[in-house]
């Protein structure tokens, strides 16, 4: 067996005064494809300067074989020189790779580095990173800003590629397409699944359940001990001194878990009054701007409930799309028409809302003061700032200073404390971890008004999308019932570029691997078998009453008109019930298959 092209042992870390890694171990080996998970703030982005070599670590080793190239696509690159060739040249690959590789980004090498969107940015930057040929290719966040078609070309490339990869990313399934073997930066430790993220989150649920059973033994420890010193600690001293320093060391380990247990999400949406049933109609829009078409004969109908995901390329329209549904702008030719009550909070992709000077607390309640208004009633900022995972020490603390994750989850808190029926999300997954992800998806599941999502994130979409509309970027639009997947079986060649153009990315990149089979139910699918398990008692129980009502001989001779609604209701009823059990035990059987298929070993 080869040895590791780059190793970590027993590495400590602090980083402006927290402690970040405590004896993080692990190891690279050549050609692997690997991910790096864990929450916002847990150091993911550090461990990468670490690996990279950018950083020392306080105590420890960082080994890499001799004359290893390493390369760190850093989260937020900043793009420099005159030319895009320049800048992709700029860490030794020869001009001619660094060119084509651009090429093959969709980018022109003689474009100007000034005035690029962040799709762009992302692109030069990872064409850079592939042109220098590296042995290990470090990615923090390689999908933030780049469409689905751009992340899928991008899988692709990573494929082929001959480098070692290790990705940090939010997207579930780019990690379960590109990763193989998953590390877990946890509680200052680096855990490692020998599996693709595919197999991550039932492992991280049992060693959870493994943790908390260990707490339990802990506090059990502490009341034994603290128990058997009251009896008597003045006497035997000395023989007691040994358990006496036990239980101290009980205690400190108890505290240092929950120093290291970070606080508990508490999002939620609050709600206005409910909206008319229709909330919105669209007749044969059409919208251009100067000679670039962007949609012409589109109608959609949204109404109460729906979650409408609004996909496509970059630059595809997306945006202006909502725009026009909401009536924010004016269609060429068409009209929309909007339904009665409607209260709309809109969450928008460029965080051009917040602004740098802001504090958190300003952000939060721009009127001054101490409170924050959500759902119509107050709360104290610093209360509801928690909610959110905002330490007391950030309130005063300028937007500027605030991560990537950390103003997204902000937009969220403005967002979701005003009353609203109708919520609107541009991109609203980039930077948030994998857990706040989950909260999200949850609350937006429960939300009771309706939900349009912009967004790149297959996963998201298919977990919560009750339909999809498609942009192809040269005005063409189409709408499908449910979510990504649907829509690509649906509509297999819609996105795909037109012959004439310029392929993204080389041929070789051009396959799509499968994707990998979930590790769980969607929320959706949860709340649905979970509906149906609180209904189909219900309905049972209808059916004996309505059958007890026909058990009664005269019925039919008193009120024949009687006999009948019972009859037909009994009929509805079961029926009812019937299909109840049918999708029941489909979802049922689903979530079965997913829980035994998709275990994982550490």
């Amino acid at each position: 067996m080869a040895p590791p092209l780059l190793t970590l042992q027993d590495v400590h870390l602090t980083f402006g005064g927290t402690p970040l890694l405590e004896g993080a171990e692990l190891s690279i080996g050549e050609r692997e494809r690997v991910c790096l998970v864990g929450r916002n703030g847990s150091g993911k982005s550090t461990l990468l300067r670490l690996l990279a070599g950018r950083i020392e670590p306080d105590a420890g080793e960082r080994f890499a074989q001799p004359a290893l190239r390493v390369t760190l696509l850093e989260q937020e690159p900043t793009i420099t020189g005159d030319s895009l060739a320049d800048y992709a040249a700029a860490g030794g690959a020869p001009r001619h790779d660094a060119e084509a590789a651009l090429q093959a980004f969709g980018l022109d090498p003689a474009d100007a580095t000034s005035g690029l969107s962040g799709g762009e940015a992302r692109r030069a930057a990872l064409a850079r990173a592939f042109a220098e040929a590296p042995n290990v290719l470090l990615l923090d966040e390689p999908t933030n800003h780049l469409d689905i078609l751009a992340i899928e070309a991008l899988e692709a490339m990573i494929t082929a590629s001959r480098a070692a990869v290790l990705v940090v990313s939010h997207d579930r399934a780019f990690l379960g397409r590109v990763s193989r073997r998953t590390f877990w930066l946890e509680s200052r430790k680096v855990r490692t699944l020998a599996k693709s993220f595919a197999a991550f989150e039932p492992w991280a649920e049992k060693l959870a359940a493994e943790e908390s059973e260990a707490d339990r033994r802990l506090e059990k420890a502490i009341e034994r001990e603290a128990h058997w010193l009251a009896r008597g600690v003045t006497a035997r001293r000395a023989r007691n001194e040994g358990r006496r320093r036990r239980l101290i060391a009980l205690r400190q380990e108890k505290a240092a878990r929950l120093r290291l247990a970070r606080g508990d999400l508490a999002m939620g949406a609050a709600a206005a009054d409910p909206s008319g049933r229709r909330v919105i109609e669209a007749h044969n829009l059409a919208k251009a701007f100067g000679e670039k078409i962007l949609l012409k004969g589109f109608s959609a109908r949204i109404l109460r409930g729906d979650r409408v995901a609004v996909i496509g390329p970059n630059g595809a329209g997306k945006t202006t799309l909502v725009k026009l549904l909401l009536g924010q702008l004016r269609p060429d030719t068409g009209h929309v028409k909007l339904g009665v009550g409607l209260e709309v909070a809109y969450v928008d992709q460029a965080r051009a809302d917040l602004a740098d000077s802001l504090t958190l607390v300003q952000a939060l309640a721009p009127l001054g003061g101490d409170q924050v208004m959500v759902g119509g009633k107050p709360r104290h900022v610093a209360a509801y700032a928690r909610d959110f995972l905002f330490r007391d020490d950030q309130l005063r603390q300028p937007v500027a200073s605030l991560s990537g994750g950390e103003r997204n989850r902000l937009l969220l808190a403005r967002a979701l404390a005003r009353p609203s029926n109708v919520l609107v999300l541009d991109e609203p997954t980039n930077d948030l971890d994998l857990e706040t992800l989950d909260l999200l998806e949850e609350i937006l599941a429960d939300y009771e008004g309706t939900l349009i999502l912009v967004s790149h994130d297959r996963d998201f979409i298919d977990r919560l999308a009750t339909s999809t509309i498609a942009l192809d970027g040269r005005g063409r639009a189409v709408e499908t019932p449910g979510g990504w997947q649907s829509f690509v079986e649906q509509n297999p060649d819609f996105l795909a570029p037109p012959t004439t153009a310029k392929p993204v990315l080389p041929a070789r990149a051009a396959a799509r691997t499968p994707p990998p089979a979930p590790a769980k139910l969607s929320f959706k699918d949860q709340r649905r078998l979970a509906a149906l398990e609180a209904a189909m008692p219900k309905l049972a129980g209808e059916i004996a009453r309505l059958e007890a009502s026909l058990t009664d001989a005269g019925l039919y001779g008193r009120d024949p008109e009687a006999f009948a609604t019972v009859t037909a209701e009994l009929a509805a009823t079961r029926a009812e019930l019937a299909a109840a059990e049918e999708a029941w035990l489909d979802l049922e059987g689903r979530r079965e298959a997913l829980a035994s298929g998709n275990m994982g070993t550490a």
